[in-house]
Parts: C-alpha cells; structure tokens; sequence
C-alpha cells in the first residue's frame, strides 16, 4: 500500500509464535500452559460473534465449546495452580470488549456454582484492557512467490492502529509507533467501527449484486463510489462529531485504504457473519441519525430494509 506517500511492499517475518495448540485435541497441554509461571498475557481475535455462549458449555467439559467458557476454564485452572492473575487483552470488535468479556465469564463463573474466592481474583487480580484494533488484514494470498514456504503467508497494509486503555497499577507493557494507550478506548472504537467496519458492511450486498468480488473495484464504481461517499459523509460522520478524533479526515482515509491497489478484500470475507455485525456497526448509526436530526438517513435505511 501507500506509506507517508510512498509505495510499500515489504515481507516482515513473525517470530513471536513458538507453537500452536488446538483446545479441541490439546487440552490438556492448554492446561498446563494456564499453569506456567511464565504465563503473563492472554490476547483473543475470536470475531464479533466470538463472545457467543453455548449452553451445551459446563464447568466439566475438557473443553468446552465457546470462547469465554474456554477462557474462563483456563482461568480456573491458573488460579487452582495458586498463579498470579494475567493480563487479558480481548481484540475483538465490541465496545468495551474487556469489560464486556469479564462480566460474560463472571455469569458464567456464578452459574456455574464456581469458588466465590476464584471470581473475586479473576476480576481484580487479573487486569482487563478494552481495546481497539485498525488494520485491514486479508490473509493468505491466492498468489505468492514465498507461498511455497510458508503457507500462512498473510497480506496486510501499512497502516496500524492499536489502542490500548490503560488499568490504574498497570505498567505500559509495549512502546510501539502503531500503539496508543489511553485512558478511554471508545472514541477510536466508534470512529472505526461506525466508519471503516460500517462502509463495508454498508456496501457489501450492492457492490456483490454488481457482480464484484473484492473492496477495491467495489468503491471505484463510478456510482457505488459515490453512494459510499454519501453514506460516511452524511449520514455516519455527522452523528460522530464531537465524539471522536475528525471523523471527517478518517472517512476520508478509509476510502484512500479501501482503494489500495495491493489489497484484494474480499465481499464473501466482509458478509461473514452479516447480521451479527450490523448491529454493532450500521443499525446504532440509523438510530442515532433519527434521533438526531429526526430525518431517515436513506443510505443506511436502503441496507437495512427488513
């Protein structure tokens, strides 16, 4: 993509990950790695559904099917280890997507019948950062002359954005140019989601219905375009004024990203888990626009006709 106005295309190699366990067929070494001393941070990017429960879920599944109940069994087991508590930086895209998570994994911990002395220590011994994450990642390429040697390959762009909203006590534990740590996440929250996730979201079934595949030809049509346009300047960025950090100017940056001529979003990869996502991302937008200036935002209502 584009950086500082300059054409980037650059291979970086990931040698953070030193292994990888499947709960399903490794629980016991998940386990056993809940009880390690060397355990410090438990980082998740399990999607907007990803906080879904099952009530198939107990405190004797080995594992149990979702994500919090899983994570809430791995706490169990550290704090039966007589382990310290662990730093939790959930990267799903739901506002206050820590605090959201504690309480989850705390009605779970009281239906469940668990220790009242393990509850209180997963809510105050293990601190929970509400976070925001701003980068387009596509994946694996269909394309690649490093393919044949790594077949995880990923292809993102330049721009990052990580913010982190600090816990009183907590040491800043990463010093990086992509990391903002601040003391309230929501407004990079809402200007991303409402602008970024809610344009895809937004023109995913018009563009599919025109018969294109990926993000790029999509808003350079010479009439979704425009629509797009009028959907983030209009009727999203008015009602985020105020809120956060020059709605106006991000709009604007989202569709140069979304025209990046080295990345090839896929629609079908957006419309995943389509109605899930609307209600974070475009049905708080239509509510707020009537709410607001009590005029329909035609846009958003054309995409969300029940």
């Amino acid at each position: 993509g584009l950086e500082n106005g300059q054409v980037v295309d650059r291979v970086e190699t990931c040698e953070s990950v030193s292994r990888a366990l499947a709960a399903n067929t490794q629980w016991n070494q998940v386990l056993e790695l809940a009880r390690s001393p060397h355990l410090k941070t438990i980082l998740s990017n399990t999607t907007e559904s990803g906080y879904d429960l099952n009530a198939a879920d107990t405190a004797n599944c080995a594992p149990p099917k979702s994500f919090p109940a899983k994570l809430l069994a791995v706490l169990r087991e550290r704090f039966k280890a007589g382990q310290p508590g662990l730093m939790i930086i959930p990267c799903e895209l739901r506002e206050n997507n820590a605090e959201l998570l504690r309480s989850i994994l705390v009605k779970i911990a009281h239906e469940w019948k668990l220790d009242a002395a393990f509850i209180a220590w997963m809510e105050k011994s293990c601190s929970w950062h509400n976070t925001l994450v701003d980068r387009i990642v596509t994946g694996t390429p269909d394309q690649h002359p490093l393919l044949a040697q790594d077949p995880m390959l990923a292809v993102c762009e330049p721009y990052a954005l990580f913010a982190i909203q600090e816990v009183p006590g907590i040491k800043r534990w990463i010093d990086h140019p992509a990391v903002i740590w601040t003391n309230d996440v929501l407004p990079f929250f809402l200007r991303k989601v409402r602008i970024l996730n809610g344009g895809h979201s937004g023109m995913v079934h018009k563009a599919m219905a025109k018969g294109y595949t990926i993000v790029r030809d999509s808003v350079n049509d010479k009439e979704l375009g425009p629509w797009l346009e009028k959907l983030l300047y209009t009727e999203i960025v008015p009602i985020l004024e105020g809120r956060c950090d020059d709605p106006k100017g991000f709009a604007g940056q989202v569709i140069e990203r979304f025209k990046n001529p080295f990345i090839d979003h896929k629609l079908t990869d957006i419309l995943i888990n389509h109605e899930n996502k609307i209600k974070v991302r475009l049905i708080p937008s239509q509510e707020e626009f009537v709410k607001k200036f009590g005029t329909r935002p035609a846009n958003l209502d054309e995409v969300l006709v029940k």
